[in-house]
């Protein structure tokens, strides 16, 4: 090989910048690709970026995620076999199959809606693309096509990840008589429908950035979202409420069926399937569609160039801190009265602001609380069809199962945001400083959780109050209120924090090859097991002074010994004279060397 071709093998295998890479010229063209290299290098900081993954393996995430989402549809079409294909010719009724068709058209709308929402900060600049982007030799113009670009292709993606399963059984299990017929309804509703959500939650977004600015968005961002997320997942936890009551809610010709977007998209589904033998309902419901639809996109295609500019100027000029940095100032004499020692104020303060500066932590944080405000409202609620009308009522139980509910959520939520890593290259500072984390620093981020948990349980206590029979409460009855909501929130946080081993945020990032069912498992099966047990014992804590002393003596208990064992296991893990896995590593870690 000489000396020509050994350069060029370099050149090839050279790791070169966005400035190079966008003036490189296509070999196959011979013509210069910018436009390419910046799409690709948005979605490359989309799939590797702090909201995706901290350990560069976003993209193989993203792979599992896609999977994931396309479970549900295919899972739902083997359940519908034996419905579709009973002995002796039986087959599912007519408005049976309109809420099987309806669970699809939802299910787009509320995945779709919920990603759109979970990326809601890659739709507009950030300021790295402000620091880096907008000095390259690059137009204004190629940045923003570039943008809607890789917008527009995340979210086909994410339509066709979210619903090319169920397609491959679907005519199996459900035997349609128009193969054809039946294939172009559920592609067409279920694209329209999940398009519906991501069109319309980034129009919602261009609106609040176009007329709040960036300073303004920023402080309302979470809320929207986390309201959207319960919206969301509060349509999809009613589905089985409404099985069997399809037929009444359309024919009473207004309501909650012409209120919720996925019967606008059903109907586009019953159209295209049945033709002009279609009920006319459907044709109603049909034009709806198409109409949210324009309007939705419309308002998308107009606001958003608005949006983007006014992005750009907001995170050029800045914002001012001032507010922020007094409310840091107080909440610091705050904790100086509540935690005695400087190293626990140090470590609530570093979890504090980490779970509310870094995108990642705050989305998990709303999502955590949108699922936990769905599934509290669908408990409560009980809906029920009388005499042609749809009426709601409260659940005593499900005022019962509010508390615990809403204790696990904010538990759970916060532990996975603590156990998720930030910038691994920072997590030297706290072996320099402190070496091992001892039992105090831990406790502290414990303590942490445990009062944000008391202090929404406790809310939560008293909306539960409001909401009850004035006949069912009195002084034993909130004081035992009182206990549970503490009670549950202690023990909760001794659960999930028991092996807990490291300072907030500095964990090493969990290997890729973890089975996805392993963390499902406290979800799936200790959650209603928590809310289960609390519901049954309430009545009898409630029942006598002795039991409450007995129900505070019992988690005074549980939560000496779950206490006493993550002690033990602190004092096993800094007693270890090995070294940790990147312990070797670490002094080269630091970048140090001359």
């Amino acid at each position: 090989m000489n000396n020509r071709e050994q350069q060029q093998k370099a050149n090839t295998n050279a790791v070169l910048s966005l400035r190079v890479l966008a003036n490189t010229p296509d070999v196959k063209t011979g013509r210069l690709a910018p436009f390419g290299v910046l799409l690709r290098h948005i979605l490359e900081r989309f799939f590797n970026n702090d909201l995706m993954s901290a350990d560069g393996e976003g993209k193989t995430r993203l792979v599992q995620l896609a999977f994931v989402v396309g479970l549900p549809g295919f899972v739902y079409a083997l359940y519908l076999y034996p419905l579709y294909n009973r002995p002796f010719g039986r087959t599912q009724p007519y408005w049976g199959q309109v809420s099987d068709h309806y669970f699809y058209v939802l299910y787009s709308l509320v995945a779709t809606g919920i990603l759109t929402i979970f990326a809601w900060d890659f739709f507009f600049p950030d300021i790295l693309d402000v620091r880096i982007l907008a000095t390259l030799p690059l137009k204004a113009s190629l940045m923003f096509r570039a943008r809607i670009s890789a917008i527009t292709v995340l979210l086909a993606a994410f339509l066709f990840d979210s619903n090319f399963l169920a397609p491959l059984v679907l005519p199996e299990a459900t035997n349609p008589p128009r193969l054809f017929r039946f294939l172009a309804a559920h592609a067409v509703a279920v694209l329209m429908s999940g398009a519906f959500a991501a069109t319309s939650l980034l129009a919602l977004q261009g609106i609040l950035l176009a007329v709040f600015g960036e300073h303004g968005f920023r402080k309302i961002s979470l809320w929207v979202q986390g309201i959207a997320i319960a919206a969301l997942l509060t349509i999809l936890f009613l589905y089985p409420v409404m099985l069997g009551s399809f037929r009444a809610l359309l024919a009473s010709g207004h309501g909650i069926a012409y209120d919720l977007p996925p019967f606008w998209f059903l109907g586009i589904y019953q159209r295209i399937l049945d033709g002009h033998r279609a009920s006319p309902e459907f044709a109603r419901l049909a034009h709806m569609a198409w109409t949210a639809m324009f309007v939705a996109a419309l308002l998308a295609v107009l606001i958003y160039p608005l949006a983007y500019a006014r992005k750009m100027s907001g995170l050029v000029e800045g914002v001012a801190a001032q507010s922020a940095l007094r409310r840091k100032q107080a909440a610091s004499r705050l904790l100086g009265i509540v935690l005695r020692k400087p190293s626990s104020r140090a470590i609530w303060q570093f979890a504090m602001q980490t779970l509310v500066g870094v995108p990642r932590y705050r989305i998990y944080l709303v999502l955590y609380g949108g699922a936990g405000i769905a599934i509290l409202t669908s408990v409560v609620l009980r809906l029920h069809w009388t005499s042609g009308h749809l009426s709601a009522a409260i659940s005593p139980a499900g005022i019962q199962a509010m508390i615990p509910i809403v204790a696990f959520w904010t538990v759970s939520g916060m532990h996975t945001a603590f156990m998720s890593p930030a910038d691994q290259d920072g997590r030297w500072i706290f072996r320099v400083i402190q070496g091992k984390p001892g039992f105090h620093h831990l406790d502290a981020a414990k303590n942490l959780v445990c009062s944000c948990s008391a202090i929404l349980s406790l809310g939560t206590a008293a909306m539960g109050d409001m909401l009850a029979s004035p006949t069912t409460l009195g002084g034993r009855t909130m004081i035992a209120q009182l206990l549970i909501a503490v009670g549950v929130s202690v023990l909760l946080t001794d659960a999930f924090f028991l092996n807990f081993k490291a300072i907030p945020f500095t964990f090493k990032p969990l290997s890729i090859k973890t089975n996805l069912a392993f963390l499902v498992i406290p979800y799936f099966g200790f959650f209603p097991a928590v809310v289960a047990a609390t519901v049954a014992l309430t009545p009898w804590i409630e029942m006598s002074a002795v039991h409450l002393t007995l129900t505070g003596l019992a988690i005074l208990a549980v939560h000496l010994l779950m206490r006493s064992a993550n002690r033990e296991a602190v004092a096993d893990y800094l007693a270890r004279t090995d070294l940790d896995e990147d312990e070797n590593e670490f002094p080269m870690k630091l970048g140090l060397r001359g």
